[in-house]
């Protein structure tokens, strides 16, 4: 019976960390920024064709759930989880999708948000599977 290599932890390791705890700071900010587009609808400086997509309320909703997919992503790839770095690409390429919503009226904000969501996901896909699960 072969035993299977066990694949060296390299420096690299880092950035999966780094990439984990972004996704729940990142889906943290999501989730307080779509209760406070809920709850006020002046929060976003709308245009006169409006938003690219959603009206405050819809874009809200989209963003708390993005977040909140964020957040469990990020403790799942903490823990070493095949499927939280699978989740963790997916929530992060929604959530920078879901930022050129607001380009517009946080040029700024969005675009830094857009990044670090890229960041990520090269973070789980080119070095992720170094994690090790915790048993």
């Amino acid at each position: 019976m072969q035993e299977r290599a066990e694949k060296e932890m390299t420096g690299w390791v880092g950035w999966s960390f780094f990439a984990a705890v972004v996704l729940i700071l990142v889906g943290a900010m999501n989730i307080i920024t779509g209760f406070i587009a809920l709850f006020d609808d002046n929060y976003l400086i709308n245009t006169a064709g409006g938003m690219f997509v959603f009206d405050p309320t819809g874009w809200g909703f989209t963003i708390l759930i993005i977040g909140a997919l964020l957040v469990l992503a990020g403790f799942s790839i903490l823990k070493g989880s095949l499927y939280g770095r699978i989740i963790g690409v997916l929530a992060a390429g929604l959530s920078a999708i879901a930022q050129i919503s607001t380009i517009r009226p946080y040029p700024i904000w969005s675009m830094i948000i857009i990044f670090i969501n890229v960041m990520v996901i090269y973070a789980l896909t080119v070095h992720g599977d170094e994690l090790k699960p915790i048993t």
